[in-house]
């Protein structure tokens, strides 16, 4: 963030594209997640701008709404047993909401037994057994198998109709994905590791996935996960975008979310049932962000993003630091891919 402050302070916040292409041609060194997450922070922060400048929401700026309902979006969840599953069908549906999605049960080894595979796919028939016909879900695969052991899984699980299979391999290996993507008619969807418009082009050419899931928080904002989304829509590729960092960048994502023709559903990391990071983000923001209504997060119909930030709220949850991902390990004592 400070290394970009010269191309920024002084700047006209209503040149976003100029100022864009400052930051990220201007680094030299370009791409990767923590300048696209710092560019990713102020593009934000621009097109609030322009929005409050405009008197205007995001999304009209940008040709929205497609849908003036708001946007389908899916929970996290998890349930192992089927009247977990069960249980969790009924309060999905109480809450009127219409996807949802899960993870696998375990890692997985570059050759997997017979054991994990069966466990691995039983959970998911679990999953529709219990969630029924009329919920939909998704499975994220974290990138934890090898292109063998998904196009396995990708294989057994097609009459379960998954919504979509989320980074069946390392979304840095194109070529490991496409080998997965030919083996299955299960959608495949990636991408939220993914930066700048750029990062999807190999994806985008190979027509390897169905579904892209760039996240604004980490792409490049508004400006690149817009491009991103025209890439995508012209070549017959829905969006998914990804948004677990905290409610800006949701919000951020629905503004996007409401302007283009191509999306499918949005992620958010919550659940069904409200928690303590709701009621944070409700006293940061000042109302329920990031829950759904019926099925689908409202659209704001203030300028901008639509809110402003509580400042006296924000004190009270003063920034620790970061904490990197704990490391998971195989039996043999090699990395596991999280």
């Amino acid at each position: 963030m400070n290394d970009l402050r010269d191309f920024i302070v002084g700047s006209d916040p209503m040149q976003s594209e100029h100022l864009w292409q400052l930051m990220y041609i201007g680094s030299f060194y370009r791409g990767g997640p923590v300048l696209g997450s710092a560019i990713s922070g102020i593009d934000q922060a621009i097109w609030d701008i322009r929005g409050k400048v405009m008197g205007m929401p995001v999304y009209k700026l940008l040709g929205g709404p497609v849908d003036p309902r708001g946007i389908r979006g899916y929970y996290h969840a998890e349930a192992w047993t089927l009247g977990a599953a069960r249980e969790l069908r009924d309060k999905t549906k109480a809450a009127g909401v219409t996807a949802l999605k899960f993870q696998l049960p375990t890692n997985m080894e570059w050759i997997e037994t017979n054991a994990k595979l069966t466990r691995a796919i039983k959970s998911m028939e679990t999953l529709r057994e219990g969630l029924g016909p009329d919920i939909d879900f998704a499975v994220d695969f974290h990138a934890k198998p090898s292109p063998s052991v998904s196009a396995i899984l990708v294989r057994e699980i097609e009459p379960l109709h998954l919504l979509f299979a989320e980074e069946v391999c390392p979304p840095e290996n194109v070529r490991a994905m496409q080998r997965v993507a030919k083996r299955s008619t299960t959608p495949l969807a990636t991408g939220e590791r993914l930066i700048a418009s750029y990062g999807f082009n190999e994806l985008i050419e190979l027509g390897v996935v169905d579904v892209l899931q760039p996240d604004l928080s980490h792409v490049g904002g508004i400006t690149a996960g817009w491009k991103v989304a025209a890439l995508a829509d012209a070549a017959g590729m829905m969006m998914a975008p990804h948004a677990c960092e905290g409610p800006i960048g949701g919000i951020a994502s629905l503004h996007l979310d409401a302007a283009i023709p191509n999306l499918l559903v949005q992620e958010i990391c919550g659940a069904v049932q409200s928690g303590e990071r709701d009621k944070v983000w409700q006293d940061l923001l000042g109302f329920p962000a990031m829950r759904m209504v019926d099925g689908r997060y409202p659209l704001p119909d203030k300028p901008g993003f639509g809110f402003e930030l509580n400042e006296d709220a924000l004190k009270k949850y003063p920034f620790k630091g970061t904490r990197p991902f704990p490391p998971t390990f195989q039996q043999d004592g090699s990395l596991a891919s999280l």
